[in-house]
This record gives structure tokens, sequence and C-alpha cells, in this order.
């Protein structure tokens, strides 16, 4: 079986993909702003058996090509394979259907990795094993044990490592080509922020309301709703003299909640009774309405706060970070350089030298008469490589060398805080968040795109 057909084929096993994070900048310093993901679940499925391609009769069932893209096929069992893993959902929309729509699939992906190599992306066995690890340790899994697992289902380490780097070479020739086309205008990030600001109610606003409720019997007569309504009455205007409404709620209240001094959790106003979601739309945070009446009773209500669900956050994590930069070129290999910089690692370690001292040595970027500190990051700020690698260090501890576009990085976190959000690092954030909202319209416009300039030659259809 050639390579192109194993990786291929690997895809469709989903064992484990990477989400990577969206990059919103290609410049040349350490810092540009990206946007942040999670990282995607380990899923484990049963791996069809590969057909006998040593049997004339199962090479002509299975294997026939079915598709041509650029000069390279694309079998029938390559098709099946990916089909097979379809959702179980899809099943009812008939064999066909899958096949057609996993043959689909993989044309576009040939087409999108003949565009990587063409414009030499590279991913490096030392960026697979990082993102491996990255990965496992996101599932509470070590990679002993996903080796084992993918064993178990019959599918080789070599050729799980290749759909990584496959997946890997996919993500980024999309973000390469989708993220360069995306432009983010400042009226844009200004109407975000005012659009979201806790000064502007709007109706999809999340709001967190706390009540007082006097139950209203199904049997009470007028004079008893009479009495109750004026009990509501007393205690709120106890609530509007300044006195704890948590602590009335505790005492007067007939709901269950009056523990918790009414509070009913932030929420959608959808997920809220409309009586009481249309009572506060208008109500400024701390303020009260009532009495209104319901089915259960008398209700008293304060708005707690007023969250858009687009709303940033007050504070940020900053994490203060130091590294040793190299940059591969010249008599300097990449794994020259790794090893250079892995020897770093044990003299610190070992007391022999420090890392500032080292760093302003040998570090290749302006970092280095700061000893490598690069002060304090907020979430977003560094390539993706090297926050996913410095996120999983605790403060004082150095990470393996890792790679990214600028070269080989040993990390060290220092420090972590929780900051004010400023101005900018809002502005930054809005950004992130836009350029992501346009980021999947804008990476199907690409594959659109690409396809249509693809030459693809469909053969025997798949079956």
């Amino acid at each position: 079986m050639n390579e192109r057909m194993s990786l291929t084929i690997s895809t469709a096993l989903c064992i484990c993909l990477l989400a990577f994070t969206v990059q919103s900048s290609w410049g040349q310093s350490l810092k540009p702003k990206i946007g942040l993901a999670p990282g995607a679940g380990v899923n484990l499925r049963t791996v069809p058996a590969e057909p006998d391609l040593s049997s004339p009769d199962g090479l002509q069932a299975l294997d026939f090509i079915v598709a041509v893209v650029d000069n390279e096929p694309i079998t029938n069992w390559e098709v099946n394979i990916l089909a097979s893993m379809a959702d179980p959902a899809a099943a009812r929309l008939g064999k066909d259907v899958l096949l057609r729509d996993a043959l689909e699939n993989l044309i576009n992906e040939s087409v999108q990795l003949q565009i990587a190599r063409q414009l030499n992306i590279q991913v490096s066995p030392d960026e697979i094993k990082t993102a491996i690890e990255l990965t496992v340790r996101r599932n509470n899994l070590t990679v002993e044990e996903l080796q084992q697992r993918l064993q178990a289902q019959g599918m080789g380490w070599d050729r799980y490592r290749a759909q990584f780097k496959r997946q890997m070479m996919l993500q980024r020739v999309r973000e390469r080509e989708a993220t360069t086309r995306i432009r983010i205008q400042d009226h844009e990030i200004e109407k975000f922020l005012t659009e979201n600001s806790r000064l502007v109610p709007r109706k999809n606003d999340n709001i967190h309301i706390a009540h007082i409720l006097l139950a209203v019997p199904e049997t009470a007569g007028p004079d008893e709703v009479t009495n109750i309504y004026n009990k509501v009455e007393e205690i709120l205007k106890k609530v509007k003299s300044g006195e704890d409404f948590s602590k009335l709620a505790a005492q007067y209240s007939n709901a269950a909640d009056r523990s918790n001094g009414g509070q009913l959790g932030i929420r959608s106003p959808e997920k809220y009774p409309a009586l009481f979601a249309d009572a506060v739309q208008s109500l400024t945070v701390g303020a009260v309405v009532g009495p209104l009446r319901s089915g259960a009773g008398f209700h008293i209500l304060k708005l707690l706060d007023r969250k858009s669900p687009n709303a940033l956050p007050e504070t940020v994590g900053q994490t203060r970070v130091r590294h040793i930069l190299l940059r591969p070129g010249g008599q300097l290999s990449q794994d020259a350089a790794h090893a250079q910089l892995a020897g770093y690692k044990l003299q610190i370690e070992a007391g022999s030298a420090s890392f500032e001292e080292l760093a302003q040595q040998h570090s290749q970027d302006v970092s280095a008469n700061q000893g490598g500190d690069l002060g304090w990051a907020d979430p977003g700020m560094m390539v993706p490589e090297f926050e996913k690698a410095m996120d999983i260090l605790r403060p004082g501890q150095m990470g393996h060398p890792i790679v990214s576009r600028f070269g080989l990085h040993l990390i060290q976190v220092l420090e972590r805080r929780e900051a004010p959000l400023s101005l900018r690092a809002k502005q930054d954030l809005v950004r992130n968040i836009l350029r992501e909202r346009k980021y999947e319209e804008t990476m199907k416009n690409w594959e659109r795109e690409v396809r249509g300039r693809a030459y693809v030659e469909y053969r025997d259809p798949p079956h």
C-alpha cells in the first residue's frame, strides 16, 4: 500500500484529531494576536480490516481507483473506510450518499494537501511528538495507554503518527490561506464593544434574578389574597429602604430557593418565565420590581446582574514566561538545535548554568538582553505552538524543546496572575472573536475556490 493511501485511510479512522486554534496573524514578531480553541477528544472506533491485496479478487472488488485528483488516485477502499466511520445517524441517508460524501471529502483533502506541499508546509517529528503529548494529556491518558488502545484497534503507531502529520498539514494550510483573507475593521470592534456593554440593556442579555415569593393558596378567598398582597407591599418597602434582599428572602419567601437568597441564576431571558423576563427588561442592575402576580402567588424581583452572551471577562489570566530561541539555518540543523536546547535544559536542572545566562549567551531574539524574559502575556498573545506548551507548565517548570514557525524554543514559566482586562486587551480579544466568526465562512470559500481549480477525473463509482 503506498504512503498516500495509508495516510488517507487513517483520516477515516479519526482516532484522534487536534482542534487547532485560528491564527490571526502571520507577522514576524513572536507575539501575533491569535484566538484560542480547546483540544479535541480521543475517539477510538473499530478499524475495519484491510483488504487482502494479494488476492486478485480482493483487489478488483475493493481497491480499484474511483477518482484521480491532479494525478493522485483515490481508491474504492479508501472511500469505503471513510464512509464506514460516518455518524451512525447518517446511515439513514443510504450507502450511496455516504460513499459520495466520503469521496468528495477525500478529493477536497487531496487538493489541499497538494497546495500544502507546493507551499512547502512542513511538520517536524518533534512537532508531532509534542502535539500527541498535549492531546493525550487533555484526555487524561498517557502515550503508552494510547498506544495500547491503538494496538487493540488494529492501528500501528507509525500510521497514527502519519495521520497526525496529515491533519496538522491540512490545518496549517487552511489557516494560512483563510486567515490571510480575513480583515477586521476598527469600527467592527467598536460596534461589538458597544453592543455588549453592560450599560446598554438588550433583549438577548443573560440576566440574573433573585425573587421573594409569597404563595397564594388555590383556595384563598379575596380577603386572604388582599392580606398576602399587603404583606408583600410591606416587604417591598423594606427592600427599597435598603434592607438586605437575601435576608428578607430567607425570612419571608415561600420558594424553595429562599435559603440561597432567592437567587435563580444567570441565564438567557428565554429560560426565565416570561413574566419575570419582561418585568426586568428595562431595569438597571440592583433595581427591584413588584408585586407581580403569577399562578404561584406574589413576587418581588431584584435584577442582580445583566450580561451580554458575548460579554468580555473583567480579568484575564496572564503568564510571565521566558525562553531561549534558536533559529535553524546555515550550519545549524533543526535536530542540532533541538539537541542544543535539550543540553541547556540539563545544565539548568543540574545547576551548572542559569536560564538567564544561557539565554543572554545563546538566544537569537531581542529578549536575550533580558535573559529571555518575554514579560506578561495575555491568552492568545503567543503563537499556538508556544502557547500550548506554555499553558501546561507550572510556575518554575521548564518544558522540552518545542518547534514554532520562528524556530525552536526552550520555555520556562516564571509566574501567573489575574490582571484587569485593559482596553487594548479587550480590543485584541474582540478582534480574535470576530476573526473566528469569519474564519469558517472564509475557509469554506477558499476550499470551494481551490476545488474549482483542481483537475478531478471521476472513474468507476465507489460501491
